[in-house]
């Protein structure tokens, strides 16, 4: 099934319906005395948002370029030395637009001045977040709560505690 999206992009719906309900596990409880299973219910459990996400992204990077036959009618692939897309397969008319500029026709930030993690390598990481335009790094003080006490009944004290980070931002 085929969507057709103001942007001029394409959408196979049927990939994200894929992404949830083939991946659904079954799950099961057991009911009866003393943790004997003499009764036991099972029910479809849909997967982790996470593992939804991660599977998306996987098909969003392999997604295949198309293009409109001379007629308009039909898509055929861009570049015939990649596979037909299968059913689960994304595919798309445009390229993505660049994440790391700013670009109002698209909505996108960019990645200038965003907070990064130099010590990670996923994500968050300043290596990969920046762009390869490198990050400052500067000085925060933080003010948090510390050293908080529960008092009977019913109330929690907590004192003031100032602590001075290292903060990256993607140039």
């Amino acid at each position: 099934m085929l969507y057709d999206c103001d942007s001029g992009s394409v959408i196979r719906i049927s990939s994200f319906v894929i992404a949830v309900y083939n991946y659904a596990k079954v799950a099961c409880k057991c009911h009866g005395v003393s943790g004997s299973c003499s009764m036991k219910t099972c029910w479809q459990q849909l997967p982790t948002f996470r593992e939804v996400g991660d599977r998306l992204k996987d098909r969003y990077d392999g997604a295949t370029e198309t293009k409109f036959n001379k007629r308009g009618t039909q898509l055929k692939r861009k570049n015939r030395r990649f596979n037909k897309p299968t059913k689960e397969d994304l595919i798309y008319l445009d390229q993505s637009p660049d994440y790391c500029e700013a670009n109002s026709e698209t909505g996108s930030l960019g990645t200038v001045g965003r907070e990064c993690n130099r010590n990670s390598q996923g994500m968050d990481g300043c290596t990969l977040m920046c762009c390869g335009r490198g990050y400052n790094t500067f000085k925060r003080k933080l003010v948090e709560r510390c050293n908080c006490k529960f008092y009977w009944c019913c109330y929690v004290r907590c004192k003031t505690c100032e602590r001075i980070v290292d903060v990256q931002t993607c140039k």
